[in-house]
């Protein structure tokens, strides 16, 4: 420490004695005897406080200058650490003291105030309490009017401006500031541009003016747009951006656009803003920047002021209700769907004025993505109760009423016999033969596309698939699609209508669209639909090529924000019309001259409501709520026709709700070309280009966003171009998997049934909605109808599973599918499966949410993932007896050796599983506990153990084994607590693609979830082995087979492509003969 030198001290005064001291004491030594230099220090605080008793005379002044810069050379090293003594010692205290005399003087002591300035500048962050000191000592006015008297004095105002910034930290002496005329002051201190703008000094000045501010209070925002502060801030802003050609001032022009920013944090600087023309100077400043990739700093923050700027709108629909009206027979008490129904008219989507406005999402280019819902749980969602963390069997219901279930359970009571004679009864009578409607069901003919003459779609005919073998389906039936009342031409030759369909039979052994229209008309909806999606007539044929993660381009969000502030500066270049609404049920496709789409999703699992004309190949969709609920917007699936080929279009779904979505992170949405499947390639495709997910301009009603205000929704946009006219193409949030697929696929599984496999399938309950959900019993028939065999059949261990409780998970049927083509087939690996266990399997927990095309709830209203607790039998069937089968088996000692719920996860990539664990919750948490309290078997990690060593889509990192509280009524918690079932899981399947493994970088298809579905298959075959429950040694090594079993699979499937390929090439070869 370097001691400057004293000067105009008396040489008896004891300062000069202990500042000699410190000279003295060179570096080293000061480092060796750090108490005798804090000793010293402490003294020559002493010496200033008794100092500032006295009067101030011209030597005192200079005495207490010399130690104020011996105490600033002091604190300079040290990093903070001299501060904090410092200011534990009460120096703060004394500098408010000296600056209060100081005051008292006339004039005061220029240098006096610039020392103790720039003390207070250094002191301030490090004291929690400095701004209450400062205003409890009268230094804040003291610095306030200092300012005012020195505007022109750039040496003094510089550390005061410092100062001030370190007061204003404190809300309540921010006020105090803005009472005192500080909001005033900082816009006579900023400068605009000037070409002598070179002082470095008042550079500082400028950017200490915007930075005080920048911490804008709601009061002094009002100050500032009262005192018509906004025009003079954009007019500031204008002026350095048109003449800071070089960007040498981007902090100013930064501070600039966050002082407005912090204006427009409320209602009344938001209406400033408008008025004064903000979104048009902003927009035409940013734009101008947009070729420099150093400024975006300021394009973000500006793209961030006219996000939040932008007017609120409501949704163009007349209610956030769903289109589809579904009459509940009791309605509950309490809770959402009690609010729905008690709500008067007309006051369900009511746009926030209030200033609660949330803060505008940033520009998130160079976002991570933000696994929020899941990762890193928060502290105050885990179950903290040790009672409740500790599972206890608990059956709920008496057994006599659980007898009625004994029906589901023949294997484990009846004679064997009996139980064959059941199987092939139950075959019969099962939930996929449910009555027929009498309601005529219109299947996909060659009429398919609308024409500009009338509203009768028409894909051109005769559309030949060469040498494949093809069906033909239809003749001159009724048109697919609503054609409002006009009676579609027939076309001249009446063989026009023949759709030839390929047959893919040998590709997809479980599909036959004859078939899947029979279980159509067995399928009740709500809108009664009568269509068939072609996709689902058709089929779909997993793609054989990879399809990688879309890599983002970068300002690719920015450019769609600025597209959309585009239709506020611009209002005349927007067309505004209404193309599609599910609002006129009469009419949903409306007339125009051709010049737009067409659109559709009048079929089953179909979901968009509105689709309006913004520009001339850009068009807003409107997804439809839940029945019965008021959100809920994610899963869509609808039709596209009328299309132009090669022309850029733009889709924007405009009331998604979620804050973040793997669209951001290389997902794509998936299309389905009736031209490409008619020629062969019958298949869902990933597609879209300039993807991206962002919070958009149409504000959520309070009612639908849990009383939270200020809400918006979030818009997913994305390009997309078409490769062939007059086609009929259809878009979807993931791979579509209706319940009348589920029904054709259980048929078809029944049709394939060998004497070696025990299947069953029954009726579990009748849905709200009318339809059936199927449950199926799957195992090994005993090797004989001896007493050792039929006992060995009977106490085989159960494995529970269950999926599609929410309906836009489409990818946890896909799984399904995988695992139970697996267990119904003939390999080593699933016969030892069946022989080793008994299925009960409920492939599809909401088949009403299913058909009329929810995201998340059932025809209630209500998410059936949280009825697991006490679920209403009325209102939640097929929760109530999914669970009231578990209760049963608890009864009879009869306990599932493994619960799995599959689901699919919207936010995070991989497949993984949660679980239930004493011991990880109470990690995780701060409750204290007892070694008793945490004994527990870790045999919950097994399976996603081995899962992770088989299962190449499969991450142990992303699996979690923690009990929240928002999921005690999760069937995953209460099947773990209530049941007793140790091993009771959740499955996630990612929509989006996997980073880790074998497929990293891809997006996932319904290959790899099928994959999945039979890899969970084997996980549960080394669990076997793993634990102990029988010696079967020629288990030992069969599931290392598994990938030699998929590949013989995939070369199987891919030598019978080639062989219709060599056919389709030979027919074509005799045709040109």
């Amino acid at each position: 420490v370097i001691i400057p030198k004293i000067v105009n001290v008396p040489s008896n005064s004891r300062v000069l004695m202990l500042l000699g001291q410190l000279e003295r004491m060179n570096g080293e030594a000061m480092l060796k005897d750090v108490e005798t230099a804090r000793q010293v220090t402490a003294k020559i605080l002493h010496l200033i406080q008794t100092q500032g008793k006295r009067k101030h005379n011209s030597r005192d002044v200079q005495t207490t200058l010399n130690i104020l810069c011996i105490v600033s050379e002091l604190l300079t090293v040290g990093r903070g650490r001299r501060v904090g003594v410092f200011v534990s010692k009460g120096g703060t205290g004394v500098l408010f003291q000296l600056l209060i005399n100081a005051s008292k003087e006339f004039p005061p002591s220029e240098e006096l105030m610039l020392q103790l300035h720039s003390l207070l500048a250094k002191v301030g962050p490090k004291d929690r309490k400095f701004g209450v000191k400062a205003r409890l000592t009268g230094a804040l006015n003291v610095t306030i009017n200092l300012m005012k008297q020195n505007l022109l004095n750039n040496k003094l105002l510089l550390p005061c401006l410092q100062v001030l910034r370190v007061y204003s930290s404190n809300l309540v002496n921010a006020v105090s500031l803005g009472k005192n005329g500080v909001v005033e002051l900082m816009f006579k201190i900023v400068a605009p541009y000037t070409v002598d703008f070179v002082n470095e000094v008042q550079n500082v000045i400028t950017l200490s003016s915007l930075s005080l501010l920048s911490p804008c209070t709601e009061t002094n925002a009002r100050r500032a747009v009262d005192g018509g502060f906004v025009t003079v801030l954009l007019a500031l802003y204008l002026d350095w951006h048109r003449n800071d050609t070089r960007h040498r001032h981007m902090l100013i022009r930064k501070g600039l656009l966050v002082s407005l920013r912090n204006i427009t944090n409320i209602k009344l600087g938001r209406k400033a803003f408008i008025e004064a023309d903000g979104m048009r100077i902003l927009y035409n400043t940013s734009t101008e920047c947009l070729p420099v990739r150093t400024l975006d700093l300021l394009i973000n923050t500006s793209s961030l002021i006219m996000r939040k700027c932008f007017p609120k709108n409501r949704l163009p629909v007349p209610t956030i209700k769903s289109a589809f009206h579904f009459q509940l027979p009791n309605v509950p008490a309490a809770g959402p769907v009690a609010q729905l129904y008690n709500q008067p008219p007309g006051v369900d989507d009511v746009v926030d004025e209030s200033d609660d406005n949330e803060e505008a999402d940033a520009d998130t280019e160079n976002d991570t993505e933000n696994d929020d819902d899941d990762k890193d749980l928060l502290n105050d969602d885990i179950e903290t109760d040790l009672n409740k963390l500790h599972p206890k069997r608990n059956p709920g219901r008496p057994l006599e009423e659980l007898r009625v279930y004994e029906r589901f359970f023949l294997e484990l009571s009846e004679d064997f016999q009996v139980a064959k004679m059941s199987i092939l009864t139950n075959r019969n009578s099962s939930c996929i033969a449910s009555t027929q409607s009498s309601r005529p069901i219109i299947v996909p003919t060659a009429q398919a596309l609308s024409s500009p003459v009338n509203s009768t779609r028409h894909i051109q005919s005769p559309l030949l698939l060469g040498g494949i073998a093809s069906r033909r389906v239809g003749g001159g039936g009724s048109n697919f699609g609503s054609d409002c009342g006009s009676e579609g031409t027939e076309d001249e030759g009446g063989e026009g209508a023949v759709l030839e369909v390929p047959d893919t039979a040998l590709l997809l052994p479980l599909h036959d669209p004859d078939l899947y229209v029979e279980m159509v008309k067995g399928t009740r909806s709500v809108p009664e639909y009568a269509e068939v999606a072609y996709p689902d007539y058709f089929g779909h044929v997993a793609p054989t090529f990879k399809e990688p993660l879309l890599e983002r381009v970068y300002g690719v969000q920015r450019s769609k924000i600025y597209q959309d502030i585009e239709r506020l500066i611009h209002p005349n270049d927007i067309l505004d019309k209404a193309v599609y609404d599910l609002d006129i049920p009469s009419c949903p496709v409306i007339e125009d001259n051709g010049e737009s789409l067409k659109f559709n999703s009048q079929f089953e699992s179909g979901n968009l409501r509105k689709a309006v004309q913004v520009r001339k190949y850009e068009y807003d969709l409107v997804l439809n709520s839940d029945v019965n609920s008021n959100h809920y917007h994610q899963w869509f699936y609808f039709e596209v026709s009328g299309m132009r080929v090669g022309t850029v279009y733009r889709f924007n779904i405009i009331n998604c709700e979620k804050s973040n979505s793997q669209f951001n992170y290389g997902m794509q949405v998936l299309m389905y070309s009736v031209q490409e499947a008619i020629s062969g390639r019958p298949r869902w495709v990933r597609t879209g280009a300039d993807i991206c997910y962002y919070k958009n301009h149409f504000a959520r009603s309070s009612i639908a966003a849990g009383g939270q205000k200020g809400k918006s929704y979030y818009s997913m946009t994305f390009s997309t171009t078409f490769s062939h006219k007059d086609d009929v193409c259809y878009f979807a949030y993931h791979y579509p998997y209706t319940y009348s697929t589920l029904k054709m696929h259980l048929a078809k599984l029944e049709a394939l049934r060998t004497p070696q496999i025990y299947l069953r399938q029954d009726n579990l309950c009748e849905t709200l909605g009318g339809n059936g959900c199927p449950l199926l019993t799957i195992t090994a028939m005993p090797e004989s109808n001896s007493n050792d065999h039929i006992c060995q059949f009977r106490n085989r261990p159960l494995i529970f599973l269950s999926a599609r409780v929410h309906p836009g998970e489409t990818n946890a049927s896909w799984v399904m599918k995988g695992t139970l083509e697996f267990l119904m087939g003939t390999s080593p690996l699933a016969v030892s499966l069946r022989e080793g266990f008994i299925f009960k399997i409920v492939p599809m927990l909401n088949p009403d949410g299913v058909i009329n095309g929810n995201h998340r709830c059932s025809l209630s209203g209500e998410d059936l993932n949280r009825q697991w607790l006490n679920p209403n039998p009325e209102l939640h069937p097929t929760i109530y007896h999914t669970k009231s089968l578990l209760q049963y088996l608890v009864h009879m000692q009869r306990t599932p050796l493994v619960f799995c719920d599959y689901h699919g996860h919207s936010r995070k990539k991989n497949v993984f599983m949660y679980g239930c664990s004493v011991k990880e919750t109470v990690w995780q948490s701060n409750i204290t506990a007892s070694s008793s309290d945490l004994q527990e078997d870790l045999g919950y990690r097994t399976l996603p153990k081995i899962l992770s060593q088989i299962a190449p889509a499969f991450s142990m990192g992303s699996c979690s084994f923690v009990v929240e509280r928002s999921k005690e009524s999760t069937a995953r918690v209460v099947v773990w607590r209530e049941i007793g079932v140790q091993r009771s899981y959740t499955m996630e399947s990612t929509l989006c693609g996997c980073d880790q493994g074998k497929y990293k970088g891809l997006q996932i298809g319904t290959r790899e979830l099928e994959e999945m579905g039979a890899q969970f298959c084997v996980s549960l075959l080394r669990l076997k082995r793993l634990t102990g429950l029988r010696n079967h040694q020629h288990l030992l090594d069969l599931e290392n087979d598994i990938m030699t079993h998929t590949k013989v699979v995939r070369l199987v499937k891919w030598r019978i492509l080639q062989s219709h390929l060599h056919t389709q090439l030979m027919h074509e070869g005799t045709h040109m003969l």
